[in-house]
């Protein structure tokens, strides 16, 4: 006859108060981490839903992609932000309303010459912006042209940096002066954006002879000269439809339509221009 032994069941120790406030701390802190990502996240998709948007500009949201891009280069409510060139303000209001209240935003633009040209009139429409839509109400506006040194934002004091198509406006030396400034304006770690009309590598820039597309190679060494790191670089603004080869360059795609009535459905169907979209760091 044989004698089976029952196995011995190990009864777990209750466990500690100690371990127990542990566990706790520790789902409390990934809660809170995963809350304030969810917080984050929602109120730069809020600010790109909001009514407060220009409806043209909620139309131009599938060229532009503003959730993935100002994602992908790093965006937070809280950050410090200085956007260059806001222009016609297409990205300032997302970027406003994002950081409304817990952020700041610099629009760094072209000085007021007292001439009558685009210059002046844009940044005199961004001063009334400024001054009459509480929208834009906690936004600086600061001193930004490509022939001189700038001070786009104290010393140091950036967290992110954001250009949008404007390399193709400057000459090499104001590409330069522009990834200068934004170095003096960043902290250390801090990120500036790259988005731009992109140049085939089988075409040469042409200093003098712009069609508004830029050389992606020559945009990452400009930024590297300067002293920052190329990052991460992304395909979400591109667009393989674009050959790049249009009667009036990057002007005969929307939104501008340069040709006006001439094969707008030809360039219609193309869409916006193929953009790189490139994100360094300031080590």
């Amino acid at each position: 006859m044989k004698i089976f032994k029952v196995p011995q069941i190990k009864i777990p120790k209750k466990p500690t108060i100690k371990a127990m406030l542990s566990c706790a701390t520790l789902s409390l802190a990934l809660f809170m981490s995963l809350f304030t990502q969810a917080e984050q996240m929602s109120k730069l998709e809020q600010a790109i839903a909001s009514e407060e948007r220009a409806e043209k500009n909620v139309n131009r949201d599938q060229y532009r992609h503003p959730l993935e891009t100002l994602t992908f280069f790093g965006f937070k409510p809280e950050m410090t932000v200085v956007e260059l060139i806001p222009g016609g303000g297409w990205y300032t209001e997302i970027l406003a309303s994002a950081l409304k209240g817990s952020g700041k935003l610099y629009g760094a633009h072209y000085p007021d010459s007292g001439r009558k040209d685009y210059y002046s009139s844009s940044r005199k429409a961004l001063e009334k912006k400024v001054a009459s839509e509480i929208l834009f109400n906690e936004m600086q506006i600061t001193d930004f042209h490509p022939r001189f040194k700038n001070s786009i934002a104290p010393k140091g004091t950036a967290d992110l940096v954001l250009t949008f198509r404007n390399l193709h406006n400057f000459k090499i030396a104001g590409v330069r002066q522009m990834y200068q400034d934004a170095f003096a304006a960043l902290k250390s770690g801090g990120i500036i954006g790259v988005v731009e009309h992109r140049m085939p590598a089988s075409q040469s820039w042409d200093d003098n002879k712009r069609t508004g597309y830029f050389p992606e190679q020559l945009a990452i060494e400009l930024a590297e000269e300067a002293g920052f790191k190329l990052v991460a670089r992304s395909e979400i603004n591109a667009n393989p439809k674009d050959t790049t080869m249009h009667p009036k360059g990057v002007w005969t795609l929307p939104p501008a339509l340069r040709l006006g009535e001439q094969d707008i459905d030809k360039y219609l169907a193309i869409g916006e221009s193929d953009r790189m979209t490139l994100k360094f760091i300031k080590p």
